[in-house]
């Protein structure tokens, strides 16, 4: 079985969304995130790069718990890094202004 190959992020992002699903994995995500921009906003604010550092570590690490214990599936960023990371983005400004529920339909 050949695997599609997403050739832009709004191809990519419907794809996202599917493997997202999970309540808990998508509160996880939320989480990751935000505690990633806050910690990149911190770091260039205080000069305190270490809160750069830790940026990958707060966002995949919520991330993965989420696939791995709640969604059960392999993170997108394996295959698709930069459009999984863009995603990631995309869900949470979705999350956040309402466009996308933290309960999945």
């Amino acid at each position: 079985m050949t695997e599609k190959r997403f050739k832009t992020l709004k191809e990519f992002y419907p794809f996202y969304l599917t493997e997202h699903r999970n309540l808990t994995s998508r509160v996880l995500h939320f989480i990751g995130t935000g505690l990633v921009v806050l910690s990149v906003f911190t770091g260039i604010l205080f000069h305190e790069w270490r809160f750069i550092l830790a940026t990958p570590f707060l966002g995949y690490g919520f991330a993965w718990v989420g696939h791995f214990f709640f969604e059960k599936n392999k993170p997108a960023t394996f295959q698709y890094p930069l459009f999984s990371l863009a995603s990631d983005f995309l869900l949470f400004w979705d999350l956040l202004t309402g466009n996308q529920s933290f309960k999945a339909k």
